[in-house]
Formats: structure tokens, sequence, C-alpha cells
């Protein structure tokens, strides 16, 4: 029988929130590295890639032999900067959340079929062992509502924040994005944070955040056990 929320099949220009964890609830991220690679899988496959560019220094007499072979594998690597926007997202010990907005009805799939692939083979190297990394197929649910949507991204950002019941800016995440304090290029926060204001800071989305409502606890068939 199909795990709960592993779909198969997807809406396009749709809202969907995707998690996975590690197999048998293992930890997936070992060391501030494994953060870090991760994160630069993300940007590669979401930041618009410049083929002229790139095209231009692959031909460029000057190029050296290293530089050439680092523009081929930057070239054949997939980019979903037209396909794949992701709303909100963090990484914790031993699983992720994503909130993203798909373009084409199989980008979701792709997508996350490639970083899967690409950081499990970087993990089984660096720690040496074989196998699978996830628990199963990542799991999707879709987003209906505006009222979701708002609500979940408070759910993602908590998850970074809240350790042992102590609010602590420790994992990975977009939150500090969508305070302003830094500007990740594949991060798009904007439609979220039209929502809220940003000169009253009781209506702010950091006050959002900090307010945990019923609202909140409603939204438990978007979340997984870990």
């Amino acid at each position: 029988m199909p795990a709960r929320n592993s779909r198969k099949k997807y809406i396009e220009n749709s809202y969907y929130h995707i998690y996975n964890r590690g197999v048998e609830k293992r930890i997936i991220f070992e060391d501030e590295q494994d953060y870090k690679v991760f994160l630069s899988y993300l940007k590669q496959y979401l930041t618009p890639k410049n083929i002229d560019i790139l095209q231009d220094k692959l031909s460029n007499i000057s190029t050296s032999y290293r530089e050439r072979a680092q523009i081929i594998k930057e070239l054949r690597l997939n980019n979903f900067s037209d396909e794949i926007s992701i709303i909100a997202y963090c990484l914790m010990p031993n699983h992720f959340h994503f909130l993203v907005k798909q373009k084409g009805q199989n980008s979701i799939d792709t997508f996350m079929n490639s970083i899967g692939t690409r950081y499990t083979m970087y993990f089984n190297k660096k720690y040496k062992r074989v196998g699978y990394l996830y628990q199963g197929v990542y799991k999707a649910v879709q987003v209906e509502t505006d009222e979701q949507l708002l609500h979940l991204t408070r759910y993602i950002h908590l998850q970074s924040l809240i350790t042992k019941g102590v609010a602590l800016r420790a994992q990975p995440s977009s939150y500090e994005d969508y305070l302003g304090n830094t500007a990740t290029e594949w991060v798009n926060s904007n439609g979220i944070l039209k929502f809220f204001s940003k000169r009253n800071p009781r209506l702010s989305y950091e006050a959002f955040v900090n307010t945990k409502t019923q609202s909140y606890m409603n939204i438990s068939k978007f979340t997984i056990e870990y």
C-alpha cells in the first residue's frame, strides 16, 4: 500500500509541501558541511543559468583546462529555475521541508529525483556507506488555500527555530529571508510577505510566526512526525 502523501500526480502552477526524512530516521546532515553542500545544490538547480556567458568562456582560448571542465559540468547540470520556485524551506538533522510552486506537471518529480540522487551520492561517498539515504519516496501535499499557504510557511520556519522548547535560529531555513536579513536569490518570499505589514511590528511576518493560533494547530495534515 502506498505511503500516505506519496503522490505521483501533480497539478501545473500549484503549491506543494514536500518533505522526507532519513531511512530509519537516521541523520542525513551530520555536520555543517553537509548542510552547505545540500544548499549549494539548491542554489545550482534554482538559480537561472546564463548559457551565453558559459559558452563564451568555454570558447575563450584563455580559459584553463580546469575551468573548461567546470563549465562543461555546469552546462550539463539540470536547472529548474523556470520550473520550480522555493517559497520556504528548512533543513533539520534527519529531515527537510520544502514549500514549492511548480510550473509544469512533472517539475517537482524531476527536481526531487535530481537533488535526492545527487545528495545521496555525496553523502554515501563521504561517509563510506551504500544504499538508500531517505525513507522511501518523498512526500507531497497540495496546498489549496492562501490560509494554508501562510500557516505552512510558519510551520516550516518554526521547525527550524524551536529546539527542545527554546527558540533558536540554529537550523538552515528561509526565515532570515522573510525577516529581510538575507536575500537568497532562489527563495521567493514576496508572495507571502504581501499579506503582512513592513511598518507595523504587530502585523509583521515575524509576529505571525511568533503567535501560535488555533489555525496553526489545525495544519496537522501538512505535518509529519519525526
